[in-house]
């Protein structure tokens, strides 16, 4: 039996086995999810989330030390996501972002906890919103959360973050990926690591170009700022923080910061409702008219089109027939 208010009140007193049985909740999608999530609603909506990722290889675990470092000199609480890739037998973290930042390990101040995406596409772990929450709850000021590695349709982090920060090195052909990935889209702040390379200021200007041949802005609109660091060594580490805290303060001023928060609660809403309906369509199978199988065989019989079908299946969930025939 697992005493809810308990490990909520554990969490928020900083105890880091309150927090990971919380977050274990959460990714097991337990029974007490539900209570975990009430009892967190009126303790959250403090922490500024912000969102890294970039190309595997680019220096993702190492600047988020980095930053966790930095926020850790202005006392801030910080909690960190790492999503890894799932191990294909256990489903667990493959990688273990935690070994990177063994130096934080001690600290009572930080949180660090891995993530298996368990095949959920997007960058993040389909249970990111949650722990979110959960970390929030238990009082971090700042939420890092860095993405498995981006690819071509890995952008999930940019509606999960308050925000986003794209890194790049130089001599990995980014420029490239970054067009075709999306990513000049959903960049609030971008980096350029292992500055100390040659290619570095190529890979700044390039970046800088592009942006410019992006959508126009208005006056006023913000303009994503190139920071050019070498994490391993902490260069360039507080000219991120200053440029992450510049563009919260912009949110703050315009109202974009509701916005981008509403924005995630709707999307989060929509995710759990949509996980419900396919519970429900699962429950249907004991009408045999409005099982899936069903319907996929009058559809490839010819007896009718997958729009009537799709209409037949949301009639018998509106209608409540989940599982009892008709």
């Amino acid at each position: 039996m697992v005493d809810v208010p308990q490990l909520v009140q554990q969490a928020r007193e900083g105890r880091p086995r309150a927090v990971a049985r919380l977050i274990s909740l959460v990714e097991g999608a337990a029974p007490e999810l539900r209570e975990v999530m009430a009892a967190l609603a009126p303790l959250t909506g403090n922490a500024y989330v912000v969102g890294l990722t970039g190309s595997p290889g680019v220096g993702k675990s190492t600047t988020t030390s980095a930053l966790v470092t930095a926020y850790r000199r202005t006392g801030k609480r910080v909690g960190v996501l790492a999503v890894d890739p799932s191990s294909p037998f256990s489903g667990g973290a493959l990688l273990g972002d935690r070994v990177r930042m063994s130096e934080h390990a001690s600290d009572p101040g930080v949180y660090i906890r891995s993530m298996a995406t368990r095949g959920h596409l997007g960058g993040l772990a389909w249970a990111a919103p949650q722990a979110i929450r959960v970390l929030d709850g238990a009082g971090c000021e700042v939420i890092l959360v860095e993405t498995v590695g981006v690819g071509q349709s890995e952008v999930e982090i940019a509606s999960q973050a308050d925000t986003s920060v794209v890194l790049l090195a130089p001599g990995m052909g980014d420029g490239i990926q970054a067009a075709k990935a999306g990513i000049l889209e959903i960049g609030d702040v971008y980096v350029v690591n292992k500055a100390d390379r040659d290619g570095a200021d190529a890979t700044a200007r390039e970046l800088n170009h592009m942006l410019g041949l992006g959508e126009a802005r208005a006056p006023g609109d913000w303009r994503p700022p190139i920071v050019k660091t070498v994490a391993s060594r902490c260069e360039g580490v507080d000219e991120v923080v200053e440029a992450l805290e510049k563009h919260r303060a912009w949110m703050e001023e315009r109202g974009v910061l509701a916005e981008r928060r509403l924005a995630r609660a709707a999307h989060e809403i929509e995710t759990i409702a949509v996980t419900a309906l396919r519970e429900r369509i699962g429950d249907l199978s004991g009408d045999r008219r409005l099982s899936l199988a069903a319907l996929a065989e009058r559809i490839v019989a010819g007896e009718t089109d997958p729009y009537r079908a799709a209409d037949e299946l949301v009639e018998g969930l509106t209608n409540g027939n989940g599982g009892q025939g008709a």
